[in-house]
């Protein structure tokens, strides 16, 4: 049953990032994304742990790499520093939202992969496109691919109607002129 969510959740990502034709697969604006392009960081404050490789931005931030552009309440940006300051991760925290020229996803918390180019979002994500839209407990940007894939998480506590297990999504259909 969750490789069929699964198998579901990929689909409804397909459809939402504009799936080419019937069993292709969907591509994010996002694809093909420049990760090794500067990342422009701004935020109301800043800490630099250097002993730790890290700095931690807070309030307000924005980060802007190329077409990519994400604003979160706390950023840490983990770094290697041989011969030279590398971004190697960005994890954000508190109502995270990560914007391409096309696209919008929402979340609690963000994690970017620079090395692996993905970006998995966790916590009452909605990734949208247009006016189409999905809603899952975790999705998964892959940049190189462009794939999206959103998976429901756990199964709520019986009693309870928060989280279910699944994804659920509204699309846009074509509108006919009769």
């Amino acid at each position: 049953m969750k490789s069929l969510r699964l198998l579901a959740a990929a689909a409804a990502a397909a459809i939402l990032v504009g799936a080419p034709a019937a069993g292709q697969q969907g591509t994010s604006a996002l694809k093909g994304h420049n990760t090794s392009a500067p990342v422009d960081v701004a935020a109301d404050r800043i800490e630099v742990q250097d002993r730790a490789d890290r700095a931690i931005f807070s309030g307000n931030v924005v980060a802007k790499q190329a077409d990519l552009t994400m604003n979160a309440s706390r950023v840490t940006v983990a770094y290697s520093n041989s011969g030279g300051i590398e971004i190697e991760r960005i994890d954000a925290s508190g109502g995270v939202t990560v914007r391409s020229p096309s696209e919008t996803a929402r979340g609690q918390f963000a994690i970017y992969d620079l090395r692996n180019r993905l970006i998995t979002m966790l916590g009452n994500v909605t990734l949208t496109r247009g006016e189409s839209k999905v809603n899952g407990a975790r999705l998964v940007l892959n940049l190189e691919t462009g794939r999206a894939v959103m998976d429901g998480g756990a199964r709520s506590a019986p009693g309870t109607s928060e989280g279910g297990g699944r994804v659920t999504g509204r699309f846009t259909v074509p509108q006919r002129n009769n």
